[in-house]
């Protein structure tokens, strides 16, 4: 007979010490490694055919490529110590704190005058960004009964749909009082 449980299973803390973390790990530690010899090898030498304003957009976007990756390492070592039970997931959320993954529109407008190779890491990291800001979404959801996560869209809708009828009409083509 098994025992009962007194608190709400985490989907984040199983999710957490389940086997889609290590590829993902692989995956992340990977492409750390492949940036870091790009940009080591043969990104130096398509950096220098570049002129001075490609030189300017290479840089900067090999620097934000770089620090993402710094960041993106982080979150995955500080996982993996959940995974690999050496810390708790509210330890990691302590410590997740100090970790700023890239923004959502990371890799955006990317200028076609980068090196196709730089464009291709930064297009993985991207993905992977994206993948990771979603786990980080549910590890560090917040802790249940804290409210309704939708509290705020539902706020939204209420604030519309309970002005009078005559502020909700339209304004004009394609215009709205929302």
């Amino acid at each position: 007979m098994s025992t009962p449980i007194n608190r709400p299973l985490s989907f984040a803390e199983h999710l957490a010490a389940s086997p889609i973390f290590p590829p993902l790990f692989r995956d992340g530690m990977k492409l750390v490694e492949d940036a870091a010899a790009y940009l080591d090898g043969p990104g130096r030498a398509d950096a220098k055919r570049l002129d001075r304003a490609g030189s300017l957009v290479y840089a900067t976007e090999s620097m934000r490529l770089t620090t993402g990756l710094m960041e993106l390492a982080s979150w995955l070592l500080l996982h993996r110590a959940v995974n690999e039970g050496e810390m708790s997931l509210q330890e990691a959320k302590g410590e997740r704190r100090n970790v700023m993954l890239p923004t959502v529109d990371y890799g955006d407008d990317l200028p076609l005058a980068l090196p196709a190779p730089l464009r291709e890491l930064i297009e993985r990291a991207r993905t992977l960004f994206d993948r990771i800001r979603r786990l980080d979404a549910t590890f560090h959801e917040p802790p249940a009964g804290t409210g309704n996560p939708f509290e705020c869209q539902l706020g939204m809708l209420r604030a519309v749909f309970e002005r009078p009828a005559d502020a909700r009409r339209p304004r004009g083509p394609g215009l709205t009082s929302y």
